[in-house]
């Protein structure tokens, strides 16, 4: 097997700041309510783990700008997040990113970028057409969805200004904003972030289970089609342990994120349950 030239390429170390208002602004953009005032009143917040990604995107935007792959067509496949221990409510975060893994899809290349800090561990996989054929290994296939009835289900509305409010956040690719840049990368219409549907995923998985989303230890998923703002999502979850679920996620009946893998610190919690709040722009029923 022949290695890519680009495994093992260090990406640098990064220094991001941000306060509590980011914090907030982007608990908000992810579809929390203004009545859950640890996560959105800087008096009591908690910072919701997924932040994280926000400060990190500098590291797969900066192997894209070293040329690895053609920007214009390479998609977010999958993300991972660990959490070593909590975000501070502001502060500065250093990080530190390389090319993990490159995988030989064929007609493709999957890039696993890592980044670490002291908070957490986050690793990309960017699928790039074109980039594949060198001689290296596939790397993991996509995982099974459970054979078994779901234990739940999940319900998740998004809005049409979500993908306006997310990008400020960070993400400011203009496909996600810009008709006619959603039209050259193959889209119709502006979409939402893949990070933002997962993101906004964890609140009502948290719910469910009558945990905090700020006491999101790990999570994992692949994005397996986009999501437009104003697309309201249904999920099946199936129990997998103690603070755990495996969630396979649809919008008009296709699915939209796959393989999904949420754990949760499962000490005692006053978060409300996503169920009992009125209006929700989330609901979460159970068949169990």
């Amino acid at each position: 097997m022949t290695a890519s030239p680009w495994r093992g390429h260090e990406l640098g170390t990064r220094t991001v700041a941000y306060t509590e208002r980011d914090a907030i602004l982007y608990a908000l953009a992810v579809g929390a309510r203004a009545d859950e005032l640890d996560l959105v009143f800087e008096e009591r917040l908690r910072v919701l783990p997924t932040f994280a990604l926000t400060l990190a995107q500098w590291a797969p935007d900066a192997l894209g700008v070293l040329g690895a792959f053609d920007t214009t067509t390479a998609v977010h496949g999958a993300q991972r997040l660990t959490v070593r221990q909590p975000l501070p409510r502001a502060g500065e975060l250093t990080m530190t990113a390389h090319v993990a893994e490159v995988w030989d899809k064929g007609g493709a290349a999957v890039f696993d970028v890592e980044v670490h800090s002291e908070h957490f561990l986050a690793t990309w996989s960017l699928f790039a057409p074109g980039g594949g054929g060198f001689g290296g290994e596939r790397g993991p296939g996509s995982p099974r969805r459970p054979e078994a009835p779901a234990d739940r289900r999940l319900t998740l509305a998004t809005h049409r200004e979500q993908a306006a409010q997310y990008r400020l956040l960070g993400d400011r690719h203009h496909m996600h904003i810009d008709p006619d840049a959603a039209r050259a990368a193959g889209m119709p219409r502006p979409f939402l972030h893949g990070l933002c549907t997962l993101a906004a995923l964890t609140l009502p998985a948290a719910g469910t289970l009558g945990a905090h989303p700020a006491d999101l230890t790990d999570l994992e998923a692949r994005f397996s089609a986009p999501v437009f703002p104003g697309d309201r999502l249904t999920a099946e979850a199936w129990d997998d342990g103690p603070g755990r679920l495996r969630i396979e996620a649809s919008a008009h009946g296709h699915p939209v994120l796959t393989g999904v893998r949420t754990r949760f610190a499962t000490a005692p919690t006053t978060f409300t349950a996503s169920a009992t709040r009125q209006q929700s722009p989330y609901e979460e029923s159970s068949d169990a």
